[in-house]
């Protein structure tokens, strides 16, 4: 045994390690202390091969469903779009050969597909939930489940047959982005989407908002529209840091307030940044997860086995399971004073409280250190293991990106992101772009006594400072406009020097290599 603890073991890859970790060392303690009748049921081997997943939660008609087909570029089966509830179930959309519908049912003993334990939502749920199949460049790296719209009724809520916050919650732990869609019209906060933002508290790293239909109000209406959501986001979502929040219009219709089309523009390509590097971070997400896991897995089990060590062996055991359960609270705080326990990996009190009422205590097992010892073994040796091999997977791989439907639309021509502008301004002219302006860069030029037609660092140092740019930016201007790199710059340089400090003064990023338009035209028999 302490041989073993010398040598961590040796995995080919990470999802294989992570299976095989989590079948030897953490699924003993878990069986042993009942974690899966209190917090989540065990994790298959679906649940480690699968592909990043995106969930899609929010009120009805705030462009759930209109988001994902505006991504894959076409239609999805058992799809239906409209201004009512219309979306009355949960839809995982995901990459097949033929385009179908698997139904719920089916879907549950398909040991392929990682929702097997979903069949404890029962019945009403698994008619609720089928599986969109359909040949789609963008599903090859991703998966996509569409939520049906929570409603804001009393009524609607009761009525529907499953606990609609768990299943969310089921599905926020294995997925790896939780987008929460809000429509610019409405941005009250339902009761129902409220607890439901609440069911996805530990999950705050995965979950961005996207401010949907904005292009529908002017500019001052949507700053005082983005200032109430974060307002009613901040009573909900308990965290010091601010949720990002895309503003936008995902949809394939032309904007019908423009103005903000700029803005429109850069916070897609932000979004679409960050669903693109899910494939790249899957491993380390799925890594952090049973880290998550264990951690919560170890805190259970020194939980239920204090509360076994505090039962008596006879008599009056209904009222001491009372009086433990009430008295849930101080046996935390001994369990983090005794172990050393962080207050934030412990469940929910009033939750815990709930679940063990219907729970016989003397069926509970006692602490069994060694159990525990190898989940120790496991976060402190194993765990590190896998991270080296992570990040080797990461550079050996070719980057892995989400490519096609909306992803390709900007990628290349002049619909790119910024084509056209600062560095790139200019770029399909015939004529050198800096000439437009270098007869006012020449009046300065001749001021700064070139010798033998340059300037030295010194004088181009003097009026280049007068921009008021930090140090740092001016010399990688400098780096750029000194082409023959002689410590000098002649009057073409200089202009091309001014033209890149008009660019960084106009908000515009710098590029890191000069891009073969911006070269003066003496110069580019030099560079070729």
């Amino acid at each position: 045994d302490d041989r073993r603890r010398k040598d961590p073991e040796v995995f080919q890859t990470v999802s294989e390690g992570l299976k095989k970790l989590y079948k030897t060392k953490l699924l003993p303690l878990e069986e042993h202390y009942k974690f899966h009748e209190f917090h989540s049921p065990a994790l298959e081997d679906a649940d480690f091969d699968n592909k990043p997943m995106v969930l899609l939660v929010g009120q009805y008609s705030t462009g759930k469903t209109t988001f994902i087909r505006y991504l894959l570029e076409q239609d999805f089966p058992g799809m239906r779009i409209g201004p009512e509830p219309t979306t009355d179930s949960f839809i995982a959309v995901m990459q097949g050969d033929v385009e179908g519908i698997v139904p719920g049912n089916a879907l549950v003993v398909d040991p392929k597909k990682p929702f097997r334990k979903l069949n404890a939502f029962g019945n009403a749920f698994l008619n609720r939930f089928v599986c969109a199949q359909l040949p789609n460049p963008v599903l090859e790296s991703i998966s996509v489940i569409d939520t049906p719209g929570i409603l804001s009724g009393e009524k609607q809520r009761i009525s529907r047959g499953y606990d609609f916050a768990a299943v969310l919650e089921w599905f926020a732990e294995r997925v790896d982005r939780i987008i929460l869609l809000f429509d610019a019209h409405k941005l009250d906060i339902s009761d129902e989407f409220s607890e439901v933002i609440k069911a996805l508290k530990n999950h705050e790293d995965k979950m961005r908002v996207v401010l949907n239909k904005a292009d529908q109000i002017e500019t001052q209406q949507l700053m005082r529209v983005y200032g109430a959501l974060m307002w009613s986001l901040g009573k909900i979502v308990n965290t010091p840091e601010v949720i990002r929040v895309y503003i936008g219009s995902f949809w394939s219709h032309p904007l019908l307030i423009p103005d903000n089309r700029k803005l429109f523009e850069a916070e897609e390509q932000d979004l679409f940044r960050d669903i693109q590097s899910l494939p790249r971070n899957a491993a380390l997400r799925k890594l952090n997860d049973l880290i998550k896991r264990a951690r919560l897995a170890k805190v259970h089990a020194y939980i239920i086995s204090s509360l076994k060590k505090e039962m008596p062996s006879m008599f009056g055991k209904d009222n001491k399971k009372k009086e433990l359960v009430n008295n849930l609270g101080e046996i935390y705080a001994r369990i983090e004073r005794e172990h050393q326990i962080s207050p934030g990996d412990f469940p929910n009190l009033r939750k815990m409280q709930d679940q063990l009422q219907s729970q016989d205590f003397s069926k509970f097992q006692p602490l069994k250190s060694k159990l525990l010892e190898t989940v120790e073994d496991m976060l402190a040796n194993d765990i590190a293991q896998l991270m080296v091999l992570v990040r080797q997977e990461e550079s050996q791989r070719p980057t892995q990106m989400v490519k096609g439907g909306a992803f390709e639309g900007t990628l290349h021509g002049p619909f790119g992101h910024g084509y056209g502008e600062g560095a790139g301004e200019g770029i399909d002219d015939a004529e050198w772009v800096v000439a437009r302006d270098k007869p006012m860069y020449d009046e300065i030029f001749y001021t700064l006594s070139p010798v033998d037609g340059k300037i030295t660092g010194a004088n181009a140092k003097k009026e280049m400072v007068r921009s008021k740019l930090p140090n740092t930016v001016l010399g990688k201007i400098w780096k750029l406009a000194d082409i023959d790199k002689d410590g000098m710059l002649d009057d073409e340089e200089f202009a091309l020097a001014n033209h890149l400090i008009k660019v960084k003064l106009e908000g515009h990023e710098l590029p890191n290599e000069l891009p073969s338009h911006l070269l003066p035209p003496s110069k580019r028999k030099i560079t070729e």
